[in-house]
């Protein structure tokens, strides 16, 4: 899947729900607060927030400052991929900042296994009240060896399956609740000209959802756990082998746009197909929907998107309930930070608190926080923020994108590899043989 953890940003940034949110007055106040005492510790945060959320962040800043004299906070903004160089130089330098943005996973595990990530189990343990907090299907991607290396600080992004009502509607059919259904609808649209799914597979990363989710259904989370943990033959797992076999058959039997390898989703290419009635369904994060929102408005107001789960596979071992995606992002204290204390009372006070969690949800977003149902349900558009936060919620178990998870080098091979999948130029048998080489690299 596309990973903002592996080079790439996820989300059209421009097309936030926050276009058509009230947004929430900024607070007027200085990043640098004016002159402090020489012994008022300083707090330095690295973030790649834009647009409407860079203002959610600031006005956090800015809020803290202002109710804890006694500690500094200044936050400095990056784009995404210079994020990434810049945070891996300062990390290697031993020169980080205090707290530093980040995906959880493959990379926040680099980090943590160089010593170079404070450990906040213990306070984490010690005040149950700021642990509670988060959902907990988010906190998978920042614990490590079992130990807890981070918080989340914004919102979530489940990943499943948006369809064209109207398209549905024409030709008689529903939802499909497991995969020989698709696959039944597969031919009906198949056979009136009409693309069944749209992937955008040259950006490669929305190829990665339906791995995800087919192995999972298939195996459970156990068998990419024991590909993260580097077990000897991790890919050749029965459930890899029987998900790019799946993936091969929907490919010949026309389940994809005309030539889906070349369609983009970036661009909005793939995007439009569903609004325009040229395909029936997309597998996609819940940033689809602002995506759409703001493409076509009117496709939203009049009711023609849907959305559902993504299907079962009939006697697999995944629970239904299991989801993929983007549980969060994170902030973790740099080891290296000389103001550890000063660090965790903001992480504590400042982060996804009651008014930072009002703040996201006014620009459109959907906070990994315990009880907030009520706010959700009164925004413009809360049936779906509350669908969203409700598989997040109730996921049994909420695997965070393979490119996210694994390391750098181990996820270009997976994309590479599973792009030549979908394009029946390597066998299942070869991209497990492949992939097994890279394990732990």
């Amino acid at each position: 899947m596309k990973s903002m953890g592996s080079g790439r940003s996820r989300i059209r940034l421009t097309a936030k729900l926050g276009s058509v949110f009230v947004l929430f007055s900024s607070v007027a106040l200085s990043q640098t607060g004016g002159a402090y005492a020489k012994n008022i510790p300083n707090i330095s945060l690295w973030d790649i927030q834009t647009g409407t959320s860079q203002q959610v962040v600031q006005n956090m800043v800015n809020s803290f400052d202002k109710t804890h004299p006694t500690i500094h906070a200044s936050v400095q903004f990056f784009e995404n991929d210079p994020y990434k160089q810049k945070i891996m130089i300062a990390m290697g330098a031993h020169n980080p900042p205090d707290i530093f943005f980040g995906w959880g996973g493959g990379t926040l595990q680099t980090y943590v296994n160089a010593n170079d990530v404070y450990n906040l189990t213990s306070l984490l343990n010690h005040d149950p009240s700021w642990k509670k907090r988060f959902l907990p299907s988010v906190m998978k991607p920042v614990t490590i060896h079992g130990k807890i290396y981070g918080v989340p600080n914004n919102f979530v992004q489940p990943v499943f399956m948006f369809y064209n009502k109207q398209v549905f509607k024409q030709y008689h059919l529903s939802p499909p609740s497991t995969w020989t259904q698709l696959l039944q609808d597969v031919k009906v649209f198949k056979s009136h000209g009409i693309a069944p799914l749209t992937v955008g597979g040259k950006d490669q990363w929305p190829e990665l959802m339906y791995e995800e989710y087919l192995v999972d259904r298939i195996g459970g989370p156990q068998a990419f756990d024991n590909v993260v943990a580097g077990k000897k033959n991790a890919w050749s797992n029965p459930a890899f082998l029987k998900a790019n076999t799946m993936i091969q058959q929907l490919v010949k039997a026309g389940g994809f746009e005309s030539g889906f390898s070349s369609v983009g989703y970036g661009d909005g290419e793939s995007t439009a197909l569903l609004y325009t009635g040229k395909a029936a369904m997309e597998l996609m994060g819940n940033w689809e929907f602002p995506g759409v929102l703001s493409s076509d408005p009117t496709f939203i107001k009049q009711g023609n998107l849907g959305w559902f789960a993504f299907p079962k596979v009939v006697g697999g071992k995944g629970n239904f309930s299991d989801i993929a995606g983007n549980p969060s992002n994170y902030y973790s204290i740099s080891n290296a930070s000389k103001n550890k204390a000063a660090a965790v009372t903001f992480l504590k006070d400042a982060v996804l608190t009651p008014q930072n969690v009002k703040n996201w949800i006014s620009v459109g977003d959907v906070p990994p926080v315990q009880g907030i149902e009520p706010e959700l349900k009164n925004t413009k558009y809360g049936s779906y923020l509350l669908y969203s936060y409700d598989l997040v919620k109730n996921a049994s178990n909420f695997q965070a994108s393979w490119d996210q998870a694994l390391s750098p080098i181990e996820a270009h091979e997976l994309l590479t590899d599973l792009s030549l999948v979908f394009l029946n130029q390597m066998t299942p048998k070869q991209f497990s043989q492949d992939m097994n080489k890279y394990l732990k690299v």
